[in-house]
């Protein structure tokens, strides 16, 4: 099996993955998905819903280069057109190991998912620090949407 099959596999055993339409659906509308993977011989209609997802969601929308048989293989069905990643971690490793094979497709989405890992790092360490600063008390919430309230 190709190496990124095996980490889709293993995002699936980790339960990092959304696997079909409806549940990756779900996911990016709820903006858990981190990558929504595409089948290359996916139908037209999933090809919309996928693009409409990504959008919705604000995740990215990356073409794979196996069939839909050969993903529902890794993911133990007999078919899948449509898988969310909602780790970023595990969506990193998924495109760096289809780098290599093709740069020209692969690279630029691997450099936006290694910025976002890192940017991600950045506010965890950031969160961190303010957190040994307040004595082990979460940061302030300022920046938190308030709860809509009917009057």
């Amino acid at each position: 099996m190709d190496n990124a099959l095996g980490m889709i596999g293993l995002a699936l055993r980790a339960g990092k993955l959304e696997v079909g339409e409806d549940p990756a659906g779900d996911a990016c509308r709820d903006k858990r998905c981190r990558l929504l993977l595409l089948a290359a011989d996916a139908a037209e209609g999933s090809q919309r819903k996928a693009m409409h997802f990504a959008e919705e969601g604000h995740c990215i929308l990356l073409e794979i280069p196996y069939a839909k048989a050969e993903l529902g293989g890794a993911l133990g069905r007999s078919a899948c057109a449509m898988a969310a990643v909602t780790d970023l971690g595990l969506a990193q490793a998924i495109v760096e190991k289809l780098a290599p094979s093709a740069p020209e497709k692969y690279g630029e989405i691997a450099e936006r998912l290694r910025l976002k890992a890192q940017r991600a790092a950045q506010r965890r360490e950031k969160t961190a620090l303010e957190r040994r600063q307040n004595g082990g008390k979460r940061p302030s919430a300022s920046h938190k949407k308030k709860p809509f309230r009917k009057k």
